[in-house]
Formats: structure tokens, C-alpha cells, sequence
């Protein structure tokens, strides 16, 4: 699986940003698709996952009620809808592809995207 992450950007307080992942090399409907994010100085953390298989999808306690993990079946693409966005979501954002397991947990995924930077002013 090739993931390419694209979207991020510069952005005040309050703001919105969407974040894609663009898959190739395998069906969506067969893995996990996950965000994490690495502030400067931080481990990587998780931001928000989606079972194709299960339905289901998991957000971290911190971006809950802000971040809409969605997809396309048709692009092969998973979406990351950020809204009031805060300065502590500054980070650089990877998407990630498991084909299964724990979606919270980094080690879960074998295939990453390489990273796009999001910064929020305040």
C-alpha cells in the first residue's frame, strides 16, 4: 500500500483544514485507515482511525467532537475534516493503513504516509 498525505497548511485559531490520503495498491474496503500526529519533540501520536471491515471509527479523547475522519470508495481516498482547530494541533500529520488490530496503537500499522505539516496560529 502508497499513501500520499497532502493538505496541510497555515491556519489561525478556529480554523478548518481537510487533510487527504490517497491509497494505492490495495482496496480501501480491506484495511485500516488511521491519522497520527508528531508535534516537534513529541512521540507520534494517534488522532483518528476507520474500519472499512467493522464500520467503526475512533478518535483520540483530545480531537473529539472537532475531527471527522471520512472516505471516497471511489478515489480510494480517506479525508481528515479538522474544525476549530487549536495551537496544540500543531504537528505534522501522517496517515497510516493497517490490515488490522488495535487502531489506536502506532505499532499496528505497517504502511505510512510520508507527512504533511498543519500550523495553527493563535
Amino acid at each position: 500500500v502508497q499513501l500520499q498525505a497532502s493538505g496541510g497548511g497555515l491556519v489561525q485559531a478556529g480554523g478548518s483544514l481537510r487533510l487527504s490520503c490517497a491509497a494505492s495498491g490495495r482496496t480501501l474496503s480491506s484495511i485500516v485507515m488511521g491519522w497520527f500526529r508528531q508535534a516537534p519533540g513529541k512521540e507520534r501520536d494517534f488522532v483518528a482511525a476507520f474500519s472499512w471491515r467493522i464500520g467503526s471509527t475512533y478518535y483520540a479523547d483530545s480531537v473529539k467532537g472537532r475531527f471527522t475522519i471520512s472516505r471516497d470508495n471511489a478515489k480510494n481516498t480517506v479525508y481528515l475534516q479538522m474544525n476549530s482547530l487549536k495551537p496544540e494541533d500543531t504537528a505534522v500529520y501522517y496517515c497510516a493503513a493497517a490490515l488490522g488490530g488495535p487502531m489506536a496503537i502506532t505499532s499496528t500499522y505497517k504502511y505510512w504516509g510520508q507527512g504533511t505539516l498543519v500550523t495553527v496560529s493563535s
